[in-house]
């Protein structure tokens, strides 16, 4: 009953008030954190936004990163009118309404308009072609914010009439200090461990940051505490903290990809569930699973580098719990694919000519012949277009005297890669070459 009791004072809390990502909003660029390289000092974006003299821009970038922050800080201190449309509801009539405003504006005040458009990339086509002349003449200043790649969902016009500006995950520097900041307004203490676990649990998102603290303090002073403890934050983020420390955290990650490198795939499926469950983050395994299909399995099974990624994807797009499928199906993939490390060995070998004194010199045939006087130079005199041939493939000197004849990849006859294995043996065949054991 009694959490009932409490639930329901931290529900009332928050109710009160407005939201403290809201009430912590920047009013000054100085109180911005993170994205230091758009708004440090001196920096692109922050001298134009100084200047009054911003163009069209689109911000891009994950939730919480400040994206509406920068809109809001433009808003303060420009002398044009600075409106706002909503992508989701706006039709293609209340754009040209916009529009029909703003060149009234400009014909009796002299004054222009700037447009923050949130979530550009929910416009339609037709929508974005509405914007587009008046972006375009200069009647209207489109700040565009969206979370999604702009080059797949913004107009190509409407792309090459603004400024991208990308904006990062916030660091866990940053985070913290936006926490700290809320704990001044929320008026309560906390504990270190809670905050490291609001902060790890952010994801690079200031404003899910402050709403984990926000509801976390309604609950300490629910329960008649003024101080944020780990049960507080773990009850505010609806998960547990990691139940290992750091030396067992990189003891079973080591477990979990030795598992799947020595193709146990119960045991790989055994140790991802016992680090989703321990609320380790869903990314950092997605990372090393990526990193696994190429280190470990290579061309052996091209295919697992695929199945990687997409599982990496959908940790994104989905989430937890979800996503849990996801990364199984891909530790299945992983763990039953052949085995090879050669790519691997293949990097290390060439790194080791590449790194050699004396290397590199590009033989003339293979340099850059596209611009002007590179003919004079003999850049690409002899060069052979390999889809001349019929066969779509020609023998030449693809590399520097002094590496010409060194060995890096050695194809291992396991899955798919005893195919490249006999492909090159082909080539060096029809070459009149030798075959190759690996050695250098």
């Amino acid at each position: 009953m009694s959490g009932d009791l409490f639930a329901s004072a931290a529900q009332e809390r928050l109710a009160r008030r407005a939201p403290l990502a809201d009430r912590l909003r920047p009013t000054r660029l100085d109180d911005v954190v993170g994205q230091e390289h758009l708004l440090g000092p001196d920096r692109p974006l922050r001298r134009l936004i100084e200047g009054d003299r911003l163009s069209s821009v689109i911000l891009w970038g994950p939730p919480g990163t400040g994206k509406t922050t920068v809109a809001r800080l433009i808003a303060r201190v420009t002398a044009a009118e600075f409106t706002e449309l909503s992508a989701v509801s706006a039709s293609v009539k209340d754009v040209r309404e916009l529009v029909a405003r703003a060149q009234t504006r400009l014909g009796e005040s002299d004054v222009g308009t700037i447009l923050f458009l949130d979530e550009v990339h929910r416009f339609n086509k037709a929508q974005q072609d509405a914007l587009l002349p008046s972006v375009e003449s200069g009647l209207l200043v489109l700040i565009g914010a969206t979370t999604e790649n702009p080059f797949f969902e913004v107009n190509a016009p409407l792309m090459s009439r603004s400024t991208l500006f990308r904006l990062e995950p916030l660091g866990s520097e940053a985070v913290r200090s936006l926490l700290e900041r809320g704990l001044v307004a929320e008026e309560v203490a906390a504990d270190d461990d809670a905050l490291d676990l609001l902060v790890d649990r952010s994801a690079g998102d200031g404003r899910h940051a402050l709403t984990s603290l926000e509801v976390a303090a309604a609950l300490a002073v629910g329960r008649g505490g003024d101080r944020v403890l780990m049960v507080d934050a773990e009850a505010a983020l609806g998960t547990k903290a990691l139940r290992y420390g750091r030396d067992e955290h990189f003891d079973v990650i080591s477990a979990f990809i030795k598992s799947i490198r020595g193709s146990d795939v119960d045991a790989g499926l055994y140790w991802l569930a016992r680090m989703l469950d321990a609320g380790e983050d869903a990314r950092f395994i997605a990372r090393r699973l990526v990193i696994l299909a190429s280190e470990d399995v290579g061309m052996a099974d091209p295919t697992s580098l695929v199945v990687a990624d997409a599982a990496a994807r959908a940790v994104e797009f989905v989430g937890l719990p979800e996503a849990g499928l996801n990364l199984a199906q891909a530790v299945v993939h992983l763990a039953t694919a052949p085995k090879s490390n050669r790519v691997t060995m293949a990097l290390d070998r060439a790194g080791v000519d590449a790194r050699a004194s004396g290397v590199g010199k590009v033989p003339m045939h293979l340099r850059d012949a596209h611009y002007r006087g590179a003919a004079q130079l003999g850049h690409g005199d002899g060069y052979r277009y390999p889809h001349d041939d019929p066969a779509g493939w020609v023998d030449q000197r693809y590399r520097p005297d002094e590496v010409e004849g060194n060995v890096y990849y050695d194809p291992s006859p396991h899955g798919a890669e005893s195919e490249v294995a006999e492909r090159m043996a082909d080539r060096r065949r029809a070459d009149g070459g030798v075959e190759h054991d690996g050695s250098r």
